[in-house]
């Protein structure tokens, strides 16, 4: 039994308020896209490569914010970017492009390669506002997977609902703070037990 832990710490991201470059676009430049347009539609998304896969074309039409550039990557792709995702399929590139990002003080994925990472893609679910992230720390992207697909199942759909008239109760709740959190753990409380 392992003792380590894991170190990672999730946040969530406005993605539409950040500039996400990905460079690559073939399986995996097309994955990372799909999932991080599925769960930030508004995202604001670059993506360069010398080829663009028709999937890549596919996804980016339905987001107008998406731009694809057919070149190679050039250090000047980083200018203005916040978040970048390497995912060609030549490591060397992706060490280069990670190296260059690095040198700008600039965030990096890069694919399948998680000792070269400074944040991993996990997987997440969305059901209305809630949202939940979910990492093996990059030791199991397959198990982020399944583990994320048996909680779309179980969850139920009436969660966008609930925290509706969650967020109604709460701005109705007189008193101090500690009343309201009280009051709030109480009516969770019954909730999450029928969950």
């Amino acid at each position: 039994m392992s003792t380590s832990h894991n170190p990672l710490f999730p946040i969530f991201l406005k993605a539409n308020q950040l500039n996400i470059l990905i460079v690559g676009a073939g399986n995996v430049g097309a994955e990372k896209l799909f999932f991080l347009l599925k769960s930030s539609p508004d995202a604001k998304v670059t993506v360069v490569s010398d080829e663009i896969s028709e999937e890549v074309k596919t996804i980016a039409a339905e987001y107008p914010q998406v731009n694809i550039y057919q070149k190679s990557f050039h250090a000047d792709d980083l200018l203005s970017v916040d978040i970048v995702i390497a995912a060609t399929n030549n490591r060397a590139t992706n060490v280069a492009i990670r190296s260059t990002a690095k040198e700008k003080g600039i965030l990096v994925n890069v694919a399948d390669t998680p000792d070269l990472c400074d944040f991993y893609l996990g997987g997440i679910v969305t059901k209305g506002d809630l949202k939940i992230a979910i990492s093996t720390n990059g030791q199991s992207p397959t198990f982020a997977k399944r583990f994320r697909q048996v909680l779309e199942e179980t969850l139920p759909d009436s969660i966008p609902e609930m925290l509706v008239n969650l967020r109604a109760i709460r701005d109705q709740l007189k008193g101090d703070f500690g009343s309201k959190v009280k009051k709030l753990n109480e009516l969770t409380a019954v909730l999450t037990d029928k969950l």
